[in-house]
């Protein structure tokens, strides 16, 4: 055998080997293999952004089986009778896209459901209600523009899809995304719950909100609000001026900093969602401090009491 021959072998030898290990780390008991499914039954995608929002749900979840991928808990079980895998997005739009993606991948997921608190947009509404917006869009997709002249500003010429009202020098554009069904580059803004999954809200009846925790209690009875627009966006939102911005340029009710992105996901994958956010804080339009840490817990479980009446009405 010729030296050409025998080098040409020992790298086909290796090549072989090496491709039989690439994507692949056992960890936890649990290969990391992107080809690997780790459950095959069909389930909902119920998601929160950090702990206190998954609580309820987990103490809830019967039958519950733990799998861990890249840092992150998936929890299958069934909750209402209904098929299930629970996880944590992790707070911003990033993390929610990286893990719901992510979700996606390793698990046969007929439908997502977000449940968690948000920064209460439209002023007709207040701390603890629940809210279900029909569509989302990410609002801090902005144009950063040039100061024209003291305090004007301007987009580009070559920009033209910054077509909303500006707040300063912020002009907020549509996200290019690709999807299943049109694969080329779309721009878009709103992406929008499923029609389903929004009419069967809608009929939700009775469920009893909270309205006080640890001695502290709002000042009016939660309220359920089906419909309207949700936005969310990198940042966490604590401004008076901003959040009327917001609720004039948006007419948003809610928003936050990860369904958006959720919503990107579920629309470019082709898979139905939706998303019950309950109202900690007026996002700068409260008086005195910031209210989420006193009313975060309420907020969080009315959010997961409106989700689990969904889930026992989805058919």
């Amino acid at each position: 055998m010729t030296l050409r021959w025998r080098s040409l072998l020992a790298a086909g030898v290796l090549a072989f080997g090496l491709a039989g290990c690439v994507g692949v780390y056992k960890g936890t008991g649990v290969s990391i293999n992107s080809g690997t499914r780790l459950d095959d039954t069909p389930r909902i995608a119920v998601i929160s952004a950090f702990e206190p929002e998954l609580k309820l749900l987990l103490a809830r979840l019967q039958g519950a089986a733990k799998h861990g991928v890249n840092g992150v808990e998936f929890t299958t079980g069934t909750l209402e009778g209904k098929p299930v895998v629970l996880f944590l997005s992790g707070i911003s739009m990033t993390n929610a896209t990286m893990n719901t993606q992510l979700a996606l991948n390793r698990f046969r997921v007929t439908n997502i459901v977000f449940s968690g608190i948000a920064g209460g947009v439209n002023p007709a509404l207040h701390v603890g209600d629940v809210t279900v917006p029909a569509q989302w869009g990410q609002y801090l997709e902005v144009l950063m523009a040039r100061e024209t002249a003291p305090g004007k500003y301007a987009a580009p010429p070559f920009i033209t899809d910054a077509t909303l009202p500006n707040f300063g020098m912020m002009f907020p554009r549509p996200v290019e995304v690709r999807s299943a069904a049109r694969p080329g580059i779309e721009r878009k803004f709103w992406f929008e719950a499923d029609p389903k999954m929004l009419e069967v809200a809608r009929g939700i009846r009775n469920v009893d909100l909270a309205s006080c925790s640890a001695g502290k209690c709002l000042a009016r009875k939660p309220q359920l609000v089906v419909g309207g627009n949700g936005v969310s966006g990198q940042a966490f939102m604590d401004n008076k001026a901003y959040r009327e911005y917001t609720f004039k340029t948006f007419q948003a009710n809610v928003l936050d900093m990860e369904t958006a992105a959720v919503g990107m996901v579920a629309y470019s994958n082709g898979v139905p969602y939706i998303a019950f956010r309950s109202l900690s804080d007026l996002a700068g339009g409260g008086d005195g401090e910031n209210e989420m840490g006193t009313f975060m817990n309420i907020a969080a479980d009315n959010s997961a009491k409106v989700m689990l009446a969904f889930l026992a009405a989805w058919k």
